[in-house]
Formats: C-alpha cells, sequence, structure tokens
C-alpha cells in the first residue's frame, strides 16, 4: 500500500469510497447516510483537496484508491476527517495506515492538538480511535426530521 498526498483527479474515486463507505455503515444501523449521493460526496472531497486549509492524503493499492483521509488545519487544534476505506477491502489495516500517517503528518506541522467527531454507532472506528491515543470528551447528537409547527 502506498500513502500519498491528494491530488484533484482523486476526487470521482475518494468521492465514491467516502460515499459507500460511509453509507455502508449507516445501513447497518438504520441510519440515513452522510452523504445524499455520490456526486455530493465527491463534491465535498473535491472541495477538501482545492481548498489550501485542508490535508489529504490518499491510500493506493496496485494504483487503484482504496481510502482516504482529511484534516482541517485552520485552527491550532487539527481536525481530523472525513476519513474513508473502500467497503471491499476493510479490515486490511488500510484505515489505521491513513490515520497513523495523517497523525503523523499533524506531529510534524506542530499542531496544539487534533480532534475528531466520530459516529456513535461506528464500534470498529471507534476501537480504532482509542488505540491511536483518542480519548472521548463529549458526545454529539444529530438530529434530523421535519420541525413541528
Amino acid at each position: 500500500m502506498v500513502i500519498r498526498e491528494a491530488a484533484a483527479a482523486d476526487a470521482v474515486g475518494c468521492g465514491r469510497i467516502l460515499y459507500a463507505a460511509f453509507a455502508a455503515i449507516a445501513n447497518q444501523h438504520n441510519f440515513p447516510p452522510d452523504f445524499p449521493s455520490v456526486a455530493v460526496a465527491t463534491d465535498v472531497v473535491s472541495m477538501l483537496i482545492a481548498h489550501p486549509g485542508f490535508h489529504g492524503l490518499v491510500a493506493e493499492e496496485d494504483g487503484h484508491i482504496v481510502g482516504s483521509n482529511f484534516m482541517d488545519q485552520r485552527s491550532p487544534i487539527a481536525g481530523i476527517g472525513p476519513i474513508s476505506v473502500d467497503p471491499a477491502v476493510q479490515n486490511r489495516r488500510i484505515g489505521h495506515t491513513l490515520m497513523q500517517a495523517m497523525l503523523d503528518y499533524a506531529r510534524m506541522c506542530d499542531h496544539a492538538g487534533i480532534r475528531l467527531v466520530q459516529t456513535a454507532y461506528h464500534n470498529r472506528s471507534l476501537a480504532l480511535y482509542t488505540r491511536l491515543g483518542f480519548v472521548t470528551r463529549e458526545p454529539l447528537s444529530v438530529m434530523r426530521g421535519r420541525r413541528s409547527t
């Protein structure tokens, strides 16, 4: 596996994987997907790659993109995410490798701290982040639905 900086040409592949990975875990737990379509996920990735305040990494195997990770560098506390791994190749330490590479980059940049937001129902990612040294600070809730009048 090769970890490299994300480039504009990677947006379509990364967007497809971002959508598939987030939709797969949401569907397993009967939640709506974070991204409503591949096109929206691709637009998000395109923006992250193009924005000078973000750093992106791509994981490749045999010349094919298998995952990506992004970091918001616009404040002293870096924000990691979204990270995604192609569901077809999960459980092969790709996510761990992407996270470790991003943490190494963040340390090199001398950020005062690093934060991320993790979906409560995704226990595998929670276990990964805990192994990497992250500590739960506070819960966040996303509320969706029609507002009552």
